[in-house]
């Protein structure tokens, strides 16, 4: 029982690092343009 008063803070941070990580993903353009990694691969010389 004692530890999930350590379990329950731990999982609460991490779960607010992914969503900002997310948040800092969308926010500088990561997901800008899905498309267009698929098609320099595609007409690479």
């Amino acid at each position: 029982m004692d530890i999930l008063f350590l379990l329950i803070p731990l999982s609460v941070i991490l779960v607010l690092a992914i969503l900002g990580g997310l948040w800092w993903a969308i926010h500088t353009g990561q997901f800008e343009d899905t498309e267009a990694e698929g098609e320099r691969i595609l007409h690479e010389d």
